[in-house]
């Protein structure tokens, strides 16, 4: 296993970038014949572990393992069933795995990864990143991630995720260029669509995390209100000790108030996994302001070529024709001391003219790669936009029918009480 990320490297940046390439490349030939790793390739995070050990700065730390499985489909669709690959992973692997990704993929949603820290929970849930219940979920979470990125048209076929899941390496991504992504540009002529995904990224973000704080609210009530019927249990039990006639009524009664009050800790658990698809939406709001972000930058980056491009031609046009436009320190000099030297004009005219050439071709790459992230991007977006209707509907509709199931749960608990009330 490795023991820490940062210790090792994941990959060269010209791998990287030579990887980003062959996907960019490959992206509408992967969307039309479906070719992911998870068509040939069976993944799963089959446990965690609690494990002990030193970090980087000799100091001892207790921390969390994932046990990922994998093995290949075409043997599974023969009939056997070999034994599984596995290799353990810690959460920051994870990390530095989707990091690795954002960059090499700046085109692309990457998914995003189940929080490191429990929030919006009610407040009887443990908040502790040790607690078991919350491993679990996050075990959950770590699984869905790789699942979605094994069956991504393009990211499916990075070599490094094959590595991650297959080999006992560490990874490390190009810090720099993640920190470039973070970054906000100001640009001038900023594509339209981008700016209403980053608006919408923001409400997004908003709404989910507005409407997983509500969710803990009720619980917290539920759950009160569910502990109190524990007193209903109580009453009954010991008035029944008094009664002759009505005393296993009363008792019978309170046997079902005690499996209800009880049987609220099992609901909010269960009402948990939902909540965690929601806290993926809200993860994923980060993920499309990446996308957004890059593009900024390339706008960023396009428009500071193209007005260095002007003004060095501007800078020839001066030069050539002795008329200085605009107020220079190298213009007031020249009147004061005089022009410069017929040779020293025809050399300055000479680097100009190169300097031109590049930032000419300077601006005709940034210009690709500009409209190739924008294409890419795009198509990438609606990918995720039909995705997220998906999973976001059918993930409300689970969430409402447990709530109805519960309600049901609840009258059905207060029927059987009515009829144990009848029989006294």
């Amino acid at each position: 296993m490795a023991e820490d990320g940062k210790e090792e490297s994941m990959a060269t940046d010209d791998d990287s970038d030579k990887t980003a390439e062959d996907g960019a490349n490959s992206l509408n030939s992967m969307v039309e014949e479906g070719c992911t790793l998870l068509r040939r390739m069976e993944i799963c995070v089959a446990e965690a572990e609690k494990r002990s050990g030193k970090n980087a700065v000799n100091m001892q730390e207790t921390f969390t393992v994932y046990l990922i499985e994998t093995r290949p489909m075409d043997a599974l669709n023969e009939g056997r069933n070999p034994a599984p690959d596995s290799l353990w992973r810690r959460y920051s692997e994870f990390e530095l795995l989707r990091n690795y990704l954002i960059v090499t993929y700046p085109y692309i949603v990457v998914p995003p990864l189940p929080e490191k820290r429990a929030e919006f929970v009610w407040h009887k849930l443990s908040a502790d990143n040790m607690d078991p219940d919350f491993v679990e979920r996050r075990r959950v979470g770590l699984e869905n991630f790789l699942l979605r990125v094994a069956s991504h048209p393009v990211l499916s076929n990075d070599k490094i995720l094959y590595h991650f899941l297959t080999e006992v390496l560490g990874y490390s991504a190009a810090d720099s260029r993640l920190k470039a992504l973070s970054a906000t540009f100001r640009v001038r002529n900023p594509d339209k669509r981008f700016m209403e995904m980053k608006h919408y990224s923001d409400e997004l973000q908003s709404h989910t995390s507005q409407l997983l704080r509500a969710r803990a609210r009720v619980a917290d009530r539920l759950y009160g209100v569910y502990k109190v019927h524990g007193n209903y249990g109580r009453v009954f039990s010991e008035w029944s000790a008094i009664e002759k006639e009505m005393g296993d009524g009363l008792q019978s009664a309170g046997h079902h108030m005690d499996a209800y009050a009880a049987s609220i800790d099992d609901i909010l658990e269960e009402e948990e996994h939902y909540a965690d698809q929601l806290k993926e939406y809200l993860f994923y709001a980060e993920a499309l302001r990446a996308v957004c972000r890059k593009h900024e930058l390339t706008q960023f980056e396009l428009e500071m070529a193209s007005q260095d491009l002007i003004s060095k031609k501007q800078q020839r046009e001066e030069l050539a024709t002795g008329i200085v436009r605009t107020f220079s320190f190298k213009g007031m000099t020249n009147k004061l001391f005089g022009q410069e030297a017929p040779e020293q004009r025809e050399a300055r005219l000479k680097l100009l003219e190169e300097l031109i050439a590049e930032g000419e071709d300077t601006v005709k790459e940034k210009t690709v790669e500009c409209e190739e992230h924008v294409e890419r991007a795009w198509v990438d977006m609606q990918r995720f936009k039909e995705q997220k209707d998906k999973d976001l509907r059918e993930a409300l509709i689970n969430y409402a029918v447990m709530q109805i199931s519960m309600c049901k749960k609840g009258i059905q608990v207060w029927g059987n009480a009515k009829e144990c009330f009848l029989k006294m």
